[in-house]
């Protein structure tokens, strides 16, 4: 019979496999949000995309958490965008483990800034980091919220243990993101794809074969063995009727699943599609957290 901690680990891990079989990367996130915020025994989450710092990166949430930020001024969405206490302990290196706000700051996390947005705007009293490992600069990652008591030995035992699933998330977004950039020169993609009933794994599998890297460091970027990588390869061969690396990456471009040299220099310029995700929210108000 499996303890808590198993059913969670097996929980999350049935959820990373239904998002890395989703084909739209800005869903991503949001299928893994709600579970990670319930099996973290939170109430909210907020995910950092790209940079944990108050002036800028990107905010994803919960509709509930972006409604009741929504509540909130400027100046409240900058302190709660300054990570304190977490910012600067990632930023100096300290690892990358999870830690509850008032384990770290202690008595300091009652008083500060943040702690008193959250309990004025949000009623929400602690706040779990769980950042990305491997990260560096920048930090991502994100940030569990709850009221009353602080949160469990296990809780925070639960967040570790999601951390590289996470993290293999999270690059599967980034690289779908990446495809869909370079490949729009291309023609359909999407369409493409569906027709030669390429998976979402095997579509950014092949985008990293067109880098001309090898098993060993395509698992590396994925976070998966290269015995993995080689059976994804094996499936895009089967699929696109070709035998080895080369003929495979010109089919794919012929297709359109991916870019020429040319196309994908060209796709190199900003990402502008002009749309919005819901799921997030930007602000360039800067704040220092004052404890």
């Amino acid at each position: 019979m499996l303890d808590p901690l198993d059913r969670a680990y097996e929980r999350l891990a049935e959820l990373a496999v239904a998002a890395l079989n989703e084909r739209e990367p800005e869903r991503l996130w949001p299928l893994l949000a709600d579970a990670v915020t319930a099996l973290c025994g939170g109430e909210t989450l907020i995910y950092k995309l790209d940079d944990w710092s108050e002036g800028k990166g990107t905010l994803g949430m919960s509709p509930a958490a972006a409604a009741a930020l929504g509540r909130l001024g400027d100046e409240s969405l900058g302190v709660l965008r300054s990570g304190y206490p977490f910012a600067l302990h990632y930023a100096a290196g300290l690892g990358r483990a999870p830690v509850t706000a008032r384990r770290l700051a202690g008595r300091a996390w009652q008083v500060s800034e943040t702690a008193r947005v959250l309990g004025d705007g949000l009623d929400l009293d602690q706040v779990l980091a769980l950042p990305l490992p491997g990260t560096v600069a920048p930090i991502t990652g994100c940030l569990v919220y709850r009221s009353g008591a602080d949160f469990t030995d296990d809780q925070v035992r639960i967040a570790e243990r999601a951390q590289p699933l996470l993290a293999a998330v999270e690059q599967q977004r980034r690289l779908l993101e990446q495809w869909r950039r370079l490949s729009a020169a291309a023609g359909e993609p999407e369409e493409s794809a569906a027709e030669c009933a390429l998976t979402p794994r095997e579509l950014t599998v092949l985008l990293l074969l067109t880098e001309a890297l090898t098993a060993d460091a395509i698992g590396r970027r994925l976070g998966i063995s290269a015995r993995t990588v080689h059976k994804h390869v094996e499936n895009i061969y089967r699929k696109l009727g070709t035998r080895d690396r080369i003929s495979t990456v010109l089919r794919a471009q012929r297709l359109g699943l991916v870019p020429t040299p040319d196309q994908a220099r060209a796709g190199m310029g900003p990402e502008a599609d002009g749309r919005e995700n819901p799921w997030t929210v930007s602000s360039s108000t800067r704040h220092s957290d004052r404890s």
